[in-house]
């Protein structure tokens, strides 16, 4: 299971939002930039400012995120926009700005950077095995339990819990550890489905 799986929903209700953009000459990359320099001037202004309010910006950009992400790949696929540099910019970019929104929370105890750094590595490894299925033929792979939009409620949720309480409880260590194992199950889930849709 996967928050992937409500995508349809999702795009359903942005799709009156994405014809109005479209018809404004909006693309689809310039929308993957700006979210992606959104995302990376949040986590530069955590690192240096971690103050956890601030934390707050961490949920509400992750929701917005996700509606940006639903939007840039509508606009290629619906309205003629399509092209391998929206490709390559679709992937690197969202690697990038997962990995600028983790990394504040090495800042917050009990997370430390050796865990969140195994974090961001395995998270990169999830979207490299969804990705092969392009290279070998095949389509995209966003089998869970950990993808994307699943990380996003993760760490949104995380970053709510600081901007409220000023701080995380002890317990909350055991969600990084648990956080690997649940990204080391999706690379396998990704790769035996990609597998399978080869045979």
């Amino acid at each position: 299971m996967s928050i992937y799986k409500l995508k349809s929903s999702f795009q359903a209700i942005l799709r009156p939002l994405v014809v109005r953009l479209a018809a404004m000459g909006v693309t689809a990359n310039q929308v993957t930039l700006f979210a992606s320099i959104v995302s990376v001037a949040i986590g530069v202004l955590l690192i240096i400012e971690p103050l956890p309010a601030l934390f707050a910006l961490v949920p509400i950009w992750m929701f917005l995120r996700m509606a940006f992400n639903a939007v840039d790949g509508m606009l290629a696929r619906e309205h003629g926009q399509k092209s391998a540099l929206g490709g390559y910019l679709n992937e690197i970019t969202d690697v990038v700005s997962d990995a600028a929104l983790y990394i504040p929370f090495a800042l917050i105890a009990p997370f430390s950077l050796p865990w969140i750094a195994a974090i961001i590595f395995l998270a990169v490894l999830t979207e490299f095995a969804g990705v092969l299925g392009i290279a070998h033929g095949k389509g995209r792979n966003y089998e869970g339990p950990m993808g994307k939009s699943d990380r996003a409620l993760l760490f949104g949720a995380l970053g709510a819990l600081v901007a409220i309480f000023e701080t995380l409880p002890d317990w909350t260590w055991h969600i990084q550890p648990m956080a690997c194992v649940l990204l080391i199950w999706t690379v396998i889930n990704r790769m035996r489905a990609g597998l399978a849709d080869s045979g």
